[in-house]
């Protein structure tokens, strides 16, 4: 059986609707009623990880886990040494594409890179998947476009090579139901590096409408943040937004190809199937 965590997220959303009908499936949600697209067979259970015993009683019986953690600061040992004490043979963990980079040293790279020393170590197979940022993010511009036809991002001419949460979870799944993938980190991006620019013009473009692009400052975009994140938090998210301004983000790896024998879906792609988000 698998263990699907963050069911109701995007990445573990697609990888639910994605695995297999002949493979047995058990979904773990602190809101079990919010997790759509399970298949009828799939077995949905309430599940924290602040509540040991819930988790206990979602690994019972359970071979190999889609491991997804949040929020920022609480590591994975809870819920990996249960995982180990219920005998399951491989986790399957989303991390993040700045643990790779020894320029990145902050809150949330740190937290990241502590996650994966500790089930490298676990005594379990592991496949880690380090995505660089997602397509979907984008969707926080919605409010803005619908209302003012307007996108406002820091260092909005930087690149990043982000990715398609359904690629990640196409990854995901391969690892999860085929052999092969113990002990490899996949470095998952899509097919080219963009910016927060070039993607208003392109969603500009499906629409068929004009958005325009605006540059904030990093007091500004610290400022939002600050209203959603602790101060740590925002700290981490400024010195990634930095690292993107130099860079640090703009690499564009071939692995979705690889592993899952197709290239990664374009900015374009994802912006077309989710353009009425934007409407």
């Amino acid at each position: 059986m698998i263990l699907v965590t963050g069911a109701t997220g995007r990445v573990g959303g697609e990888v639910v609707r994605l695995l297999p009908s002949d493979h047995p499936v058990r979904i773990m949600a602190r809101e079990p009623g919010r997790v759509v697209g399970a298949a009828e067979t799939a077995e949905i259970v309430r599940g924290d990880y602040g509540d040991p015993q819930s988790v206990a009683a979602a690994l019972t019986g359970v071979t190999a886990v889609f491991l997804l953690t949040n929020p920022v600061g609480r590591d994975d040992e809870g819920i990996l040494r249960a995982a180990r004490a219920a005998n399951v043979r491989h986790v399957v963990k989303v991390s993040a594409a700045a643990v790779g980079d020894r320029r990145a040293d902050d809150l949330i790279t740190r937290w990241q890179r502590g996650n994966e020393e500790l089930l490298r170590g676990s005594g379990m197979d592991w496949t880690l998947l380090r995505p660089r940022s997602f397509m979907s993010n984008t969707l926080s511009w919605a409010p803005s476009i619908r209302s003012e036809g307007v996108v406002r991002a820091l260092y909005g001419t930087s690149l990043n090579s982000c990715v398609d949460p359904r690629d990640v979870a196409e990854v995901a799944v391969r690892a999860l139901t085929r052999p092969g993938h113990a002990g490899r980190t996949y470095m998952l991006t899509g097919p080219e590096a963009i910016s927060a620019a070039e993607q208003t013009a392109q969603l500009s473009e499906l629409l068929g409408r004009p958005l325009r692009f605006e540059d904030v400052d990093p007091g500004q975009a610290g400022a939002g943040w600050r209203a959603r994140h602790p101060e740590p938090v925002v700290d981490a998210l400024l010195r990634s937004a930095e690292r993107q301004r130099d860079g640090a983000k703009a690499g564009v790896e071939t692995t979705v190809q690889k592993v899952c024998g197709r290239p990664a879906r374009s900015y374009r792609a994802w912006a077309r199937e989710h353009l009425s988000a934007f409407m």
